[in-house]
């Protein structure tokens, strides 16, 4: 049975409101755990609690109220063990822009003792194509630079744990399919916050939607979209009179939405049991494709915050 690796046990954050008198609740008694090996998505809003909760798991702040375990250490008494297990990637902040790209990653090196580091920088930097920039001041790198130099600081530390703040910001297409092919190969377990539904959708085993500082779904993609949406997404491609498919679609109170897309009509009929009901509608028209599609996990995301 595969151990859990990281567990938060009724973990709040509150915060003072200076001269209000008041508090704010940044974390309101979050459970869950992540299994060793695991890619877990932590998705939300800005401001729902997402860097908080990193904070507090990596020992950067302290919760209000109860306890966060990392590989079966409590973080809160085990403060300097728990450090040994992690890396951090918070996108670039922790990089330091008036050096260089190399004198950025061999501080991180002689800081955290890696040993036989020169190899080790040289086959990273080559696999991430920043080569080229290793002379160069960090504060000329534009946003993709940066991150992806931020990335290879956090790989060369290889550790067990990698807890990644939105670690494609930035990266241009290519780029970032090289980072989530990167991190499928590594035997790692990840926690991911990232706003780029694509990345979470082709990377992440689970994930959990946190909202005001509370976690309101969490599990498996494919079954969180399943219960959350009895809605069906349908595809329909006509040679003509799209225009007025759609108007007479949008008469009828089992279709939520009907509206041009690229190429055809999309189509959201409110429950499967209305297909037939579709269907017949459908009977006057030169239909030339018809797709049932599932929704996308940002569809989701944007139901779910709304």
């Amino acid at each position: 049975m595969t151990k859990e690796i990281i567990k938060f046990a009724n973990i709040s954050k509150m915060y003072k409101l200076r001269g209000k008198g008041k508090e704010l609740k940044a974390l309101n008694n979050i459970n869950f755990s992540i299994k060793e090996g695991e890619t877990f998505g932590l998705l939300g809003p800005n401001g729902a609690g997402k860097t908080t909760l990193i904070s507090i798991l990596t020992g950067l702040k302290q919760p209000t109220q109860g306890r966060v375990f990392m590989d079966g250490l409590d973080v809160t008494k085990n403060t300097k063990q728990v450090k040994s297990k992690f890396a951090l990637m918070m996108d670039y902040k922790l990089l330091y822009n008036r050096i260089t790209a190399y004198d950025n990653l061999k501080f991180m090196c002689k800081l955290y003792k890696i040993h036989n580091y020169k190899p080790k920088i040289n086959k990273i930097v080559e696999e991430f194509g920043i080569r080229d920039w290793l002379d160069q001041y960090v504060s000329s790198f534009s946003l993709g630079m940066k991150m992806k130099l931020a990335l290879c600081r956090t790989l060369l530390l290889d550790r067990k744990i990698l807890i990644l703040d939105e670690p494609t910001l930035g990266l241009d297409v290519k780029s970032k399919q090289f980072v989530i092919n990167k991190l499928r190969t590594l035997e790692k377990t990840i926690l991911l916050t990232s706003h780029d539904m694509n990345v979470v959708e082709k990377l992440c085993d689970r994930i959990a939607f946190i909202k005001e500082g509370k976690i309101i779904k969490i599990g498996n993609k494919r079954a969180i979209k399943k219960v959350e949406r009895s809605e069906v997404s349908i595809f329909i491609k006509l040679e003509r009179e799209s225009e007025i498919l759609i108007k007479e679609l949008n008469n009828y109170d089992f279709i939520l939405n009907a509206y041009n897309e690229k190429n055809g009509i999309r189509v959201s009929l409110r429950n499967r049991k209305y297909f037939r009901d579709l269907l017949s509608i459908l009977g006057n028209f030169e239909v030339y494709q018809l797709k049932e599609e599932e929704f996308s996990l940002e569809d989701l995301f944007l139901r779910i915050i709304e």
